[in-house]
């Protein structure tokens, strides 16, 4: 069983002006005239508060946050299905008027109001210790400060609002990136001293929390137009804190992080976007539209419910077979010769499947047999992850599905989103947490970042910690790296390793400059179309034509 979470729900309904809606915004009226009364109450100081954790389940665990993190990368492309391939493939159709774009924006903005009406109110608010009242302020900066980072890393500049508006308003312009980058240091800089640490209130930002973030900043910040000389030291200092100052510990088997249920919560979890089996709890929106649970496990599976021996079941997943992993991805990233040591190709990936549907079959993709009879639990699809001879398939009395037989429906399965207490085969609404921060990154921040300082030996060691981590038993030396093989290259080979489909792909290559690079080398659907322009995210048209001076005032970002 979960700890107790945090609640977090879309309470501020009659704080905030709605955006998300295909009407203007301009015509559309406050639901409710009490909430300048309302917030300054304790209980609508801890609503307001608690409501604006809830917009991290508009990005995180959603189509919106893995098409705009996972797609038109170097290591997933698309597959069979979905509606968004023209993002993958950086066709002109991914303009200002997409949806996922706008309702990023609106949703997070839609947050970003409602934490500045927190903060504004701190002062006047009555009922709680004034401890208590700092620690929500904070809170509120740490998540704010989140929500500006992930916008300035898509978009750019963007409007910077920092007071909260009960009314609508057609006044913005888009700030320098160095504007944006000073308030969220700033943000979580002064967040820091009245975080808590974690405790029994699990879901709430913690100290841990925004040091972690502040490392990631920083490492973002030094290779934006906001750079400062000092921008990776204080990414492996803030990194270090993490490391040393907290209670934070690796787990000793990769696997067991994405374990679901009680698993979710554990020592190496920073900090998690909350999911639940409670379906109020978990509603966001999307396209206009109310989206239900964590949706991840939807998206990278490949289609094993129409094979031979099989039908869709709840432990295999819906497979919607949107994200398939690149040629680069499983054959460089996790080349099979590093296999042997490195446990992480076969804890990320699934590569066995049990009949369900038990019977003799003739239509199979494997060509090295031309029948199979399953019964019930028997093995029927394997995926080996390399090029089996045709004559070593003909031995198995199973389906083998090897790299020369990958298509857009058929693929090696990303496994670490799966749900398997869904309660049926269909549902979609997922209960699992979604880890956003978790210490091996924190690691892999630090490591890069002393790796920019030239500080080889240092940043060898701390990626090795997370190596020697994934090493199988008795394979951790075989395992560790040397200061000379460090590389940028190596650097993000090593974080999809590590990291793969949890949102930080398209970042890390904006981050490091190989954006361009990597996809037109690696992604055969978004190579032969991505341009230099495509390092930001169109900004939504809407936010244009509602702004007073349109584009004047707030201009679309260049090639859109």
């Amino acid at each position: 069983m979960k700890k107790s979470y945090l609640l977090v729900s879309a309470l501020t309904a009659g704080l905030l002006f709605s955006t998300t809606s295909c009407k203007d915004v301009l015509e559309e009226v406050p639901v409710s005239q009490v909430g300048a009364q309302y917030i300054n109450s304790a209980a609508g100081f801890e609503a307001a508060g608690r409501a604006a954790y809830s917009t991290l389940r508009d990005f995180y665990g959603r189509e919106i946050g893995m098409n705009l993190t996972v797609f038109g990368t170097d290591t997933y492309t698309m597959g069979a299905d979905g509606s968004y391939k023209f993002m993958n493939q950086y066709l002109s159709q991914f303009d200002g008027r997409v949806d996922i774009l706008r309702d990023l924006w609106n949703n997070f903005y839609v947050g970003i109001n409602t934490m500045n009406i927190v903060i504004d109110n701190a002062a006047t608010v009555t009922g709680l210790d004034a401890n208590l009242v700092k620690r929500r302020v904070a809170e509120m900066k740490f998540l704010r400060a989140h929500h500006y980072f992930v916008l300035v890393q898509t978009f750019g500049g963007v409007a910077l609002i920092t007071k909260g508006n009960l009314e609508p308003t057609k006044a913005f312009n888009r700030a320098s990136v160095k504007d944006v980058y000073a308030l969220i240091t700033s943000d979580l800089e002064s967040a820091i001293p009245d975080l808590g640490t974690p405790t029994s209130d699990y879901g709430r930002a913690t100290k841990g929390a925004a040091e972690h973030l502040l490392a990631r900043v920083y490492l973002t910040k030094a290779t934006s137009e906001a750079a400062a000389a000092d921008d990776y030291a204080k990414a492996a200092t803030y990194a270090t804190n993490v490391i040393k100052n907290y209670s934070y510990a690796l787990l000793p088997d990769f696997a067991s992080v994405f374990a679901q249920g009680g698993g979710e919560i554990n020592s190496e979890v920073i900090f998690a976007t909350q999911y639940t089996s409670d379906a109020l709890t978990n509603i966001g929106v999307a396209g206009g539209a109310s989206v239900n649970g964590n949706q991840t496990h939807l998206y990278f599976g490949m289609e094993y419910d129409t094979q031979a021996g099989m039908q869709r079941d709840v432990l295999g997943g819906r497979p919607f077979k949107r994200y398939r992993p690149t040629t680069y991805m499983l054959e460089t990233v996790f080349a099979q010769a590093n296999r042997v040591n490195d446990s992480r190709y076969k804890k990320t990936f699934k590569d066995t499947w049990l009949s369900n549907r038990p019977g003799t079959y003739t239509n199979m993709f494997d060509d090295s047999k031309t029948s199979l009879t399953f019964a019930t639990g028997d093995t029927t699809i394997f995926i080996p992850g390399f090029e089996m001879s045709k004559a070593d398939r003909a031995k198995r009395k199973y389906q083998v599905l090897v790299p020369s037989n990958y298509r857009p429906n058929l693929f090696p399965t990303l496994q670490k989103f799966l749900d398997p207490l869904r309660p049926d085969r269909t549902y979609e609404a997922g209960s699992r947490d979604f880890l956003m921060f978790r210490l091996a990154e924190t690691y892999l921040i630090l490591g890069e970042a002393q790796f920019r300082l030239g500080k080889l030996t240092e940043a060898a060691e701390a990626i090795n910690v997370v190596r020697r981590r994934a090493a199988w038993p008795g394979r951790q030396t075989q395992m560790e790296i040397t200061p000379a093989q460090l590389s940028i290259d190596f650097i993000l080979d090593e974080r999809d390793r590590e990291l793969a489909g949890e949102m930080f792909r398209w970042f890390d290559l904006k981050r490091t400059g190989k954006l361009i690079e990597r996809v037109k080398a690696y992604n055969p659907d978004g190579g032969p179309n991505i341009k230099d322009f495509h390092v930001l995210r169109p900004i939504p048209q809407d936010q244009i034509d509602r702004t007073t001076n349109g584009a004047t005032a707030f201009p679309q970002n260049p090639g859109y």
